[in-house]
């Protein structure tokens, strides 16, 4: 493909994952309950996803799993749902941050073992894989996969020799994980959920009827009908069992540091993460940037999804009235074939189309969530002018990204981020906006409501723990 092209794909962020649970004490199936869940948190990863699912009542170490490469519904249809019989299970949906895209890296992972089974999904990155990986192997592991999950699960099931609960074997576990981890894990008769003592990615505990759940995002909660009991807390191990829930707080350690890019992009703006609604973050976040960054325009558009809630909250606080100037085509899965080289078609115009009859004639205020390489970001300020728009000034509802998320956020290392060798000015005159502004890294606490436990390190610098000495982004060497 086109260099152009190549660097489109690329360029944006992508969502780390997420993790589903679900323990129906009734014993009704729970597959399909997984499968919307999954489904409401697909825009958390595109590349894979799975089910796994046991029966409590039925012989130990007996799971059903079906899992693949590809969205939601392109993996599972009626008839493999139907075959997974099961009254507790957990699911997954992937965008690879360690490890190769591969079907032997696809969640959840099973593990039969001498005290029976494990189901476990993982959302985050172990800062510390490769290091225990080693250390693994060198006592006689032998691994399948390429993913940090799989460092985790072998931990729980060599703990789980030692103590007398899989939850005791969680704990001792953590004790040895340094870096992001929202875990939800089946035993033969528990579902559990456990939670970094920094909370880096969200995990909140779900209830309908008899049927205890456990989800990445409160949208997978409302997608199955379950009322929103509360947040995991960070550091938290909860266990679901037919006792209700149960938990153990002695890993909450140390100052959370919620991923402050949760609340920015990746969660959906439907979800309330840590008692904070998404929607109203991204809205004060467009409020901050109309009191820092004001424009003379006409209308105010956002770039589809998360850049649409801030630029309501831009026309907002500025007066300037707000209009939808894009079109989204929501169609383009990881099926969707990327132009050859020799292929005129821009991938962006595919995904992307401006409203001329919104946009020309007009100057127009484009609020995006974050400028990454810059590559789309003039390729979009080009299809505005190229609609009509005679300026277009760019708004970004984050500080620039500066330095990598080592904690399951896609964010590249620090030469292949535009604003860290670059000033904004210059990337305005790059990317071909009339202007640019971001959002000022001081106010980042407003769009939480206050609060002060956060992490912002791809802004910073400051990463709350420290960075691996080695990458954690391929596969492990052997």
């Amino acid at each position: 493909m086109s260099s152009q092209t190549e660097e489109f794909y690329s360029d944006g962020l992508h969502e780390e994952c997420g993790v589903f649970g679900v323990y129906d004490l009734d014993g009704g199936d729970v597959a399909s309950t997984i499968y919307y869940g999954l489904f409401a948190l697909q825009h958390r990863g595109q590349e894979s996803c799975g089910i796994a699912v046991s029966d409590t009542e039925g012989p130990k170490g007996q799971v059903m799993v079906s899992k693949g490469q590809g969205l939601v519904n392109e993996v599972f249809d009626a008839d493999n749902l139907e075959k997974l019989k099961g009254n507790i299970g957990v699911g997954h949906v992937r965008y690879s941050t360690t490890g190769a895209n591969n079907s032997q890296n696809v969640q959840p992972l099973v593990l039969n073992y001498v005290k029976g089974i494990l189901m476990l999904a993982h959302n985050g990155n172990l800062v510390n894989a490769p290091e225990l990986h080693r250390e693994l192997e060198y006592t006689g592991a032998i691994f399948q996969t390429t993913i940090d999950t799989e460092v985790i699960a072998y931990l729980i099931a060599r703990e789980r020799l030692n103590v007398g609960s899989v939850e005791d074997a969680v704990k001792n576990a953590m004790k040895k994980l340094k870096g992001a981890y929202s875990l939800v894990i089946s035993s033969p008769r528990k579902l559990i959920g456990a939670r970094d003592p920094y909370g880096f990615r969200p995990l909140v505990i779900g209830k309908r009827d008899n049927a205890y759940l456990l989800a990445s995002e409160t949208c997978a909660l409302d997608a199955v009908g379950a009322e929103f009991v509360r947040d995991v807390k960070p550091g938290e191990i909860v266990m679901l069992d037919k006792n209700g829930i149960s938990s153990d707080e002695s890993m909450c350690t140390v100052k959370p540091a919620r991923c402050i890019f949760e609340y920015i992009y990746f969660a959906r703006p439907d979800s309330h993460l840590d008692g904070v609604s998404v929607y109203n973050s991204r809205i004060m976040a467009g409020k901050i940037l109309a009191q820092m960054h004001p424009a003379e325009a006409d209308i105010v558009i956002g770039v589809p999804d998360s850049g649409n809630a801030a630029a309501m909250g831009f026309a907002l606080e500025s007066g300037i009235p707000y209009g939808v100037g894009f079109i989204k085509n929501t169609y383009v899965g990881r099926t969707f074939i990327k132009p050859k080289q020799t292929a005129r078609e821009s991938s962006v115009n595919i995904k992307l189309n401006a409203l001329s009859e919104v946009v020309k004639g007009k100057r127009v205020v484009m609020v995006d969530d974050s400028i990454v390489r810059g590559t789309t970001s003039g390729l979009i300020v080009q299809m505005l002018k190229d609609a009509g728009a005679t300026e277009v000034h760019v708004r970004i509802s984050s500080p620039p990204f500066l330095y990598p998320c080592y904690f399951g956020t896609d964010v590249p290392s620090c030469d292949q981020l535009i604003a860290h060798d670059h000033t904004v000015d210059q990337i305005c005159q790059l990317i071909g906006a009339d202007s640019l502004g971001y959002l000022d890294g001081k106010r980042l606490p407003e769009l939480i409501e206050g609060e002060t436990g956060y992490c912002d390190a791809c802004f910073s610098g400051n990463y709350p723990v420290d960075p691996p000495t080695e990458d954690i982004r391929g596969e492990f060497d052997a």
